[in-house]
């Protein structure tokens, strides 16, 4: 059975850091493009960040640029999202996510939902003003 485990989310205050880790087990996401993806209270879940198999690329939403980065450690199967500066309007469920395409360029990454096809049961970050 195919899991995608988030881990480390939390309460802190404005300006602090939290580490979010994804630990996916049932198969490997060695060649898979991974993601985080969050949903604020009330309002649709929306893009954070994204990474290519190879980790070599990144891209992450421009709300979050500067303050967020995303890495992975094929090895362990994990990808890992560091938040940096925490603001309020970062408070949500953060949900990690992977896809299943079976030829990936070395470069290739997802912002959208519709390309991933295994979601984590997300994590809840909440940051006080």
């Amino acid at each position: 059975q195919v899991q995608l485990v988030e881990s480390g989310g939390g309460s802190v205050q404005a300006g602090g850091s939290l580490r979010l880790s994804c630990a996916a087990s049932g198969r490997t996401f060695s060649r898979s493009a991974m993601g985080w993806f969050r949903q604020p209270p009330g309002k649709e879940r929306e893009f954070v960040a994204a990474i290519s198999w190879s980790g070599g690329t990144t891209y992450n939403a421009d709300s979050v640029k500067g303050r967020f980065t995303i890495s992975r450690d094929n090895a362990r199967n994990m990808v890992v999202l560091q938040m940096n500066s925490l603001e309020a309007e970062d408070t949500a469920v953060y949900y990690c996510a992977a896809e299943d395409s079976p030829k990936n360029r070395v470069s290739t990454y997802y912002s959208t939902e519709d390309k991933y096809n295994y979601w984590g049961r997300g994590t809840q970050v909440t940051v006080s003003s």
